[in-house]
């Protein structure tokens, strides 16, 4: 019943420059060289980012639990983020599309520029934040070879902390107009680099810790947060804020699934990268943070200033070298490819992917150098519940159509056409009942985050947005089931 399409399925016949250009055309299976290594990969830089490490960190201080307890929590959220995506990526390892083709089918031809814009808007915000953290490793690294400047500062940033900026955004920009295969090769000796040097930083704080550790993990933390109610809501609230930080990469998955072979390559990446990749690391950031307490009575949740603390200069310079190229890494992926395709998206005959991607780039420039003195002012769990509550009704629409109403078959002829008969045309290119679905379920999920008597519900906001996402299309959608599913 699923069949695959064939070669002759894929190539576009009719090309409608306002829908195609050859960033957004289906990717032939044999044009396509990604298996589970490079999407393990995605998620191992995704986790092992210096912002990673920080929000998975503040959750140990954050809710007063037992640090194992926390630890757990993560650990499912790698889980739900796993079925999450393998969901997400099925139809483009299937069909070889990109996000913002994909969401044609249940938005419109033109209404998928409504969740291609507010996804390039969040991926904008993450490039321009992950920058400005990239740039505290580079900033260790100046500091620890030539000192500190004179410790004047602009908008929160010394000279030195400006100067690394500048050079990391420039060195982003470098790497990803060379390409995609570029992009990959970067990811690939960056991730598995950046676990070595957390393992010895690890082993490090563990030894100096010595005995007063592990009894650390299991008290400290404990009875320490500033987070009010039930022990269970907190581990609820832990697993919702873990589930939102991946928000924007689990909707938009099959940016990176099209370039996959086959989809036993692409869950085997999402199970070695998710549930056991998370475990892994959230051991790491657990010991690590304990034993920071431990040492200096402080708790550290920035690395760079852990590595500072331990006062090493060998260990500087290859910790701030690969924190870098780890977090620099994950941006050009998942900060990076999303925003490029959306942005092409919105006007394919003009803005190409490396046009999408130089524009994503100078508008996050911004973002990133008001980090310090502005965003961050909202608090880092927060930012990301608000971002990922957002976009989080996509997901619930984006599955529903393509497994409950579309039946897993997509026309992709017409997915390119903006002929008034043609079947993802619906009403002047856009799907009314799918807005419909997106406003109710974006209202509630935002107000988890922003209105003060739901203020309990915070943690949530990604997952009840897209789960009344889901609930509200399909019932404003059902009756459209039974219209037969394009020939494949």
């Amino acid at each position: 019943m699923n069949k695959q399409p064939s070669n002759s399925d894929l190539d576009i016949k009719q090309i409608d420059p306002t829908l195609y250009n050859e960033d957004l055309a289906p990717l032939k299976p044999q044009d396509r060289n990604w298996g589970a290594f490079e999407i393990f990969n995605v998620w191992s830089n995704d986790i092992q980012s210096l912002f990673g490490y920080t929000l998975a960190a503040s959750l140990f201080l954050s809710y007063g639990l037992n640090g194992w307890a926390v630890m757990a929590a993560i650990i499912l959220a790698g889980v739900i983020v796993m079925f999450l995506v393998n969901l997400t990526g099925k139809p483009s390892v299937k069909y070889g599309i990109p996000f913002p083709v994909m969401v044609r089918a249940s938005m419109g031809v033109r209404g998928a520029n409504l969740p291609a814009l507010l996804r390039a808007i969040v991926g904008i915000f993450w490039y321009g934040v992950q920058t400005y953290f990239a740039s505290t490793a580079v900033a260790l690294l100046i500091t620890a070879l030539f000192g500190a400047g004179n410790g004047s500062t602009f908008l929160g940033l010394s000279g030195v902390a400006w100067l690394s900026f500048v050079i990391v955004w420039l060195f982003q920009i470098a790497i990803f107009w060379q390409g995609i295969e570029r992009i990959k090769h970067f990811l690939n000796w960056a991730g598995p680099l950046v676990y070595v040097v957390m393992v010895v930083l690890m082993i490090i704080v563990w030894f100096q810790a010595g005995s007063e550790l592990l009894p650390a993990v299991s008290t400290i933390f404990s009875g320490s947060g500033e987070q009010s109610g039930s022990s269970f809501g907190a581990f609820l609230a832990i697993v919702g804020t873990m589930v939102a930080y991946f928000a924007a990469v689990v909707i938009n998955f099959g940016d990176f699934t099209r370039f996959v072979k086959t989809e036993r390559q692409m869950k085997l990446g999402n199970l070695l990268g998710l549930p056991l990749n998370v475990a892994f690391f959230s051991f790491i950031a657990l010991i690590i943070t304990a034993g920071t307490l431990v040492l200096f009575g402080d708790a550290l949740t920035n690395p760079a200033d852990i590595v500072e603390r331990v006062d090493s200069l060998p260990l500087t310079i290859v910790a701030a070298l690969t924190f870098f190229a780890a977090t620099v890494g994950i941006n050009l992926v998942a900060n990076f490819i999303p925003p490029a395709y959306d942005l092409a998206n919105l006007f394919p005959s003009k803005i190409s992917f490396k046009m999408g991607g130089l524009i994503t780039a100078v508008i996050a420039f911004f973002v990133g150098a008001l980090w310090i003195s502005v965003i961050s002012q909202i608090g880092v769990p927060g930012f990301v519940n608000a971002l990922g509550a957002i976009v989080a009704p996509f997901y619930g629409i984006i599955v529903v159509d393509y497994y409950l109403i579309k039946r897993q078959h997509l026309n992709m002829q017409e997915l390119f056409s903006s002929a008034p008969s043609s079947a993802y045309y619906y009403v002047n290119g856009w799907n009314s009942r799918a807005l419909i679905a997106f406003g109710g379920a974006a209202l509630f999920s935002l107000s988890t985050v922003v209105v003060p008597a739901f203020e309990s519900l915070g943690g949530y906001g990604w997952l009840i947005g897209a789960g009344l996402g889901g609930l509200f299309y399909y019932g404003l959608m059902r009756q459209f089931k039974a219209v037969p599913a394009p020939a494949m």
